[in-house]
């Protein structure tokens, strides 16, 4: 077994449609100084940088070489990964897994993109094989559309349904400073009444039935960066640091045409994994709060199917009862999620950052349970159906 690791540090930019006031180093150097202030690190401490982006999107590559005087990783080892939507989860992998070697102390971990500036749609058109599926996916929706026609077939779910996810994740947002969407105009209507007037207004527009705008993430500038530490020095930096419990990923790519729609098995797989390590029977239960990458309103029902928070069929339930609300049993992205913010490189990054936050305590206006966190369950999502997930937790794994 390695070493153990802590989350003890995290930064992010503020998100927004577009960051015209910095270019890329000085987008990923806002989250790398505010990281390293929450640590109480200088880059001098840091041992190492993994970096990640989805770097075919502005049409740059190396970023590991550009972004030196961003990044702070002048003669330092830098490692450059790009895996889809979940570069920013493994990213996150990575890092923990150089801590976890006994190769490095301190790694910093950077996730970043400036959407503004790229072809984002005909970037994701060219992952599809261009013979049997590119005439067929117009992008990342046209899978979703998919998925969600599937799931509301099965079950009888509705566009009402949907837009309850939709609802839930901008009002959580409305409590993170740094969020890209703030929809301040929900706050003066119940929620019964939002949800009606997402699914009948002729402006939301249907974009590939079921999904209307408001299903679906935006495109987004920013950063985020999180610094892991061994166990030997982790309690020393940080009095309250985030343990990473455990960590497992799954890939299954085959042509999308032929993904069973009915299953999310790389979520379901990579979910038991974690559940198993730390030994978790009950996730609803056992479970403080989630921060899930959901790109889009039905995965907010379907997704916590697949991990384990309800049965098939079920979400839809567990999202109306408010269970996973900022005051229910399982808060679900408090920090109002990939569909609030979405700098694709850094999008799963939040998401373990926020999830540390939550178990360290300092996620502020967006804390849940008083603080008391003993578990925050985070996940990384692709578009080509692979999953990573990690788990973790207010005390030092035995």
């Amino acid at each position: 077994m390695g070493k153990r690791v802590a989350i003890v540090g995290f930064g992010q930019t503020y998100q927004r449609s577009s960051r015209k006031d910095v270019n890329g180093p000085e987008l990923i150097n806002e989250a790398v100084r505010t990281a390293l202030e929450d640590a109480g690190l200088t880059i001098k401490d840091i041992d190492a940088i993994v970096i990640g982006n989805m770097d075919h999107f502005e049409g740059v590559n190396y970023v590991d070489s550009w972004s030196v005087e961003g990044s702070g990783g002048v003669m330092k080892p830098i490692f450059k990964l790009t895996t889809g939507g979940t570069t920013g989860s493994t990213v996150a992998m990575a890092g923990y897994y150089h801590v976890a070697s006994g190769i490095f102390d301190r790694v910093l971990a950077i996730g970043w993109e400036k959407n503004s500036e790229s072809d984002t749609t005909g970037a994701i058109v060219t992952a599809f094989n261009p013979v049997w599926e590119r005439p067929r996916f117009g992008g990342a929706i046209a899978g979703l559309a998919v998925e969600a026609s599937k799931y509301m077939h099965n079950y009888n779910v509705t566009e009402r349904d949907g837009a309850r996810v939709a609802v839930r994740e901008r009002l959580h947002a409305l409590n993170n400073p740094y969020s890209h969407l703030h929809q301040e105009w929900m706050k003066s209507m119940e929620i019964e009444q939002i949800v009606d007037l997402l699914v009948s207004s002729e402006e939301n527009q249907m974009l590939a039935y079921p999904l209307r705008m408001s299903d679906m993430c935006p495109r987004t500038d920013g950063a985020a960066a999180v610094i892991f530490a061994s166990e030997d020095i982790a309690e020393k930096i940080a009095p309250r640091p985030a343990w990473v419990v455990s960590t497992h990923n799954r890939h299954n790519y085959s042509l999308l045409g032929d993904i069973d729609w009915d299953n999310n098995d790389t979520l379901e797989g990579a979910s038991k994994a974690v559940f198993k390590d730390a030994g978790i029977k009950e996730p609803l239960k056992e479970i403080d709060v989630c921060e899930l990458y959901l790109p889009y309103s039905y995965a907010g029902l379907k997704w916590m199917e697949s991990i384990g928070f309800c049965g098939p069929g079920e979400g839809p339930k567990l999202v109306w009862d408010g269970v996973t609300d900022m005051d229910g049993e399982l808060p679900v992205n408090p920090s109002g999620g990939v569909m609030s913010s979405n700098p694709i490189g850094a999008t799963a990054l939040l998401r373990v950052g926020e999830g540390a936050l939550q178990v360290m305590g300092k996620a502020k206006d967006r804390q849940v349970k008083g603080g008391d966190v003993n578990y925050a369950f985070t996940t990384g999502f692709g578009g080509c159906n692979w999953a990573d997930v990690m788990l973790l937790g207010k005390k030092k794994p035995s």
